[in-house]
């Protein structure tokens, strides 16, 4: 009998086997140290007759063959014991109805923003979720002694490189890359070490967005962010601008809405302000431009960041943001299957 003979009479004995007695004879007859089939099958091989390679092949087969029926046993022993002898299924039976999946309320508004933005002209790079440092601190202008560098706030790596603590990490890369003009948006996963709290996670998600070419100014910055408010929230929101410093634009500006959970008149999320951030932006710094190798003589633009952690939360009305990273079925599939 040759080894392929062997191993298909075994599953067809074993298919036949239906009770206990009949598996364990079966057992016996092909594992059986004196007389079982498999367990003596190599004494009646000649191996010296065999090359090299042949008998490498036919030991890998037969170890493959006992180790099939050793686990087929040992599956059927366990099952049994722990009272799990199921039915055979009919597969002809018609499935019950299931309950479609649903995105993520972060990945809708993603999905949502990026159609937007793309209907614009703009182009979609997610970049990388480790950075390095010239890419997220040296490229956008965060000097050396800024405190976002330090490992309270920046998650380092044993290597060197760092968790991107913003999108931003995204934008000298493109400038580079691409050249001006440019538009283009970064959304992705960011990461810092904050205390968690109803509006603060160590893990969020970011995008990113800018415009470079000639005579860009800030009527055309305010001019895109409302196109963004007004496609992300189907309505006019509340909405107020105030000076901002961020080391990466010059001038800079806070973009704040008024808080859509509690209609401003104030609860944790917007730590009782009634507001919430929610859109840093500015005319880009020239010094980001010469670092992406860009001349700021010739071009200028503008950046934004807007946390689409926060402003899932807003459009959805999802009070807390562990909500968003906890995994809870039962939160996530309030959310439409899709957009």
């Amino acid at each position: 009998m040759k080894l392929a003979e062997l191993k298909e009479q075994f599953l067809h004995d074993l298919a036949e086997a239906k009770s206990a007695e009949a598996r364990e004879e079966l057992r016996t007859k092909y594992l059986g140290r004196k007389q079982g089939l498999i367990t003596n099958f190599q004494k009646s091989v000649d191996m010296r007759a065999m090359s090299v390679e042949a008998r490498k092949e036919f030991g890998k087969l037969f170890n493959q063959l006992k180790e099939l029926a050793e686990n087929a046993f040992a599956g059927k022993t366990a099952g049994e014991a722990a009272g799990d002898i199921r039915p055979e299924i009919d597969l002809t039976m018609p499935v019950s109805a299931m309950a479609p999946g649903s995105l993520h309320p972060v990945s809708l508004v993603q999905l949502e923003l990026e159609q937007l933005f793309t209907d614009m002209g703009f182009m979609v790079d997610s970049g990388y979720e480790v950075e390095t440092e010239f890419n997220n601190f040296d490229g956008p202008n965060i000097p050396k002694d800024h405190p976002a560098r330090e490992a309270q706030d920046t998650f380092w790596l044993t290597n060197g490189l760092l968790l991107r603590t913003h999108t931003t990490a995204n934008q000298v890369r493109v400038m580079r890359r691409f050249g001006a003009p440019l538009r283009a948006i970064f959304p992705g996963r960011c990461f810092r070490a904050e205390n968690l709290d109803a509006s603060h996670e160590n893990t969020f998600y970011q995008l990113e967005g800018l415009m470079i070419d000639k005579n860009i100014t800030i009527a055309n910055l305010i001019a895109v962010m409302k196109t963004l408010l007004s496609g992300v929230f189907h309505k006019e929101v509340t909405v107020r601008l105030r000076p901002g410093f961020f080391p990466f634009t010059e001038p800079g500006f806070e973009l704040d809405i008024e808080c859509l959970i509690c209609g401003g008149s104030g609860c944790p999320t917007c730590k009782r302000s009634g507001w919430v951030e929610l859109l840093p932006c500015g005319l880009i710094h020239p010094n980001v431009l010469k670092n992406g190798l860009i001349d700021p003589n010739e071009y200028s633009g503008f950046a934004f960041g807007v946390g689409l952690t926060r402003l899932a939360m807003m459009k959805y009305g999802i009070s807390d943001i562990r909500y968003l990273n906890g995994g809870d079925i039962r939160v996530l599939s309030q959310f439409p299957a899709m957009l």
